[in-house]
């Protein structure tokens, strides 16, 4: 999947994959991950946060099943 760059604390990397609805995120402490069952309105809202890590925190991380990659 490719991923893009984002300005962020916590999160160095995103891709999304709109087709499957999987969400990819990479950490700044290392680790790659991959979020299921993610629809494009979430990843559109944490696209915009202003804070990406507020956001993962409470509409992301324990709400969709995930795997790591990475």
């Amino acid at each position: 999947m490719h991923r893009f760059p984002i300005p962020s604390k916590e999160i160095t990397q995103v891709g999304y994959q709109e087709d499957s609805e999987t969400l990819e995120i990479q950490f700044v402490k290392g680790g790659v991950y991959q979020f299921f069952n993610v629809p494009s309105t979430v990843f559109d809202e944490f696209m915009s946060a202003p804070s990406k890590e507020g956001y993962y925190h409470s509409k992301i991380g324990e709400r969709f099943p995930c795997s790591r990659v990475k």
